[in-house]
């Protein structure tokens, strides 16, 4: 199991460090350009046996994960090994997601930024449901802006139901990984699982409850202050976005950028910005991230 099918877990080891892994039936000797490097390689090896050991499967990306954590001296002491769901247990993949994590348990607000795949928002609804199952809180609230790509909800069919679903169907998504699908729909028709634009926020305190704002890029700074100052006795409240992803008209400032600049300084508040490292998608979603990043793209042919 540690090894993997045809050692594959071995090889991809061997494919991200600079040393040659030979198994012997329950032994394993590994050889590298430097002693650090062996150590690394080992030491991941040991993170993973741990995880097995822990009731874990292993895959390639959990290889490419330990070793992002031990690369990134993340020791175990001090952050959430895993987080807790009714379907799964999720654990970090990468020193950001073990801060992040340890941050959600912390603080009763948190800002993530960064682009696509880091997680942001999945770890945040893991989290809420942990929360909830523990019954540190009574429900839970998703919100998003409904901008998306210049399309204006006037413009879309149906009724107001079916003009917003499109904008917070990743956040079903999420919830639907955490809880088995007649659960969710249960929290859901009860009110404790309440997914909303950003809109219905307005006028309402939130308290005792688990609050995500997904896509905060896209908010206004006005809009920013209106859900900020919803945060109610017994809440947390996470706020993620990707800053380089912005939908809002050409000119206008985003709510998010906006307070993490006026916001970084108060101790009580959790702030993580993730970047490439952190991309735990496909490992092309990476590649994507860089050269998106690249401010000299292509002319077109």
């Amino acid at each position: 199991m540690l090894f993997g099918r045809h050692h594959m877990n071995i090889a991809r080891l061997e494919q991200r460090l600079p040393v040659s892994i030979v198994t012997r039936g329950n032994e394993i000797f590994i050889q590298g350009e430097s002693d650090a490097d062996v150590r690394t390689a080992a030491t991941v090896l040991e993170r993973l046996y741990e995880q097995l050991q822990g009731g874990h499967s292993i895959d390639r990306e959990d290889v490419d994960a330990a070793l992002r954590m031990v690369q990134g001296d993340v020791v175990d002491a001090g952050f959430v090994r895993e987080v807790r769901t009714d379907r799964r247990s999720i654990m970090p993949r990468s020193p950001n997601q073990a801060a992040y994590l340890r941050l959600l348990e912390q603080r009763d607000l948190v800002f993530a930024l960064g682009p696509a795949g880091t997680g942001k928002t999945y770890l945040a609804v893991a989290a809420a449901v942990s929360f909830m199952r523990q019954r540190r809180v009574e429900r839970i609230i998703l919100s998003r802006p409904a901008v998306e790509a210049g399309e204006r909800l006037g413009f879309l069919p149906g009724d107001l139901k079916e003009k917003v679903d499109p904008y917070l169907r990743p956040l079903y998504d999420a919830l639907q990984d955490m809880l088995p699908d007649g659960k969710l729909q249960t929290r859901i028709e009860q009110g404790e699982i309440e997914i909303a634009p950003l809109a219905f926020m307005r006028g309402r305190t939130l308290s005792h409850a688990f609050v995500i704002l997904d896509e905060a890029q896209n908010t206004t700074p006005a809009q920013m202050k209106m859900f900020l100052t919803r945060l109610g006795e017994g809440s947390r409240m996470v706020v993620t976005g990707d800053p380089s992803q912005i939908d809002l008209p050409a000119g206008a400032p985003s709510g998010l950028a906006d307070a993490a600049a006026r916001l970084q300084g108060i101790q009580e508040i959790g702030m993580v910005v993730f970047d490439k490292s952190d991309v735990v998608r496909h490992p092309l979603v990476t590649r994507i991230v860089e050269a998106y990043e690249d401010e000299q793209p292509a002319a077109a042919g």
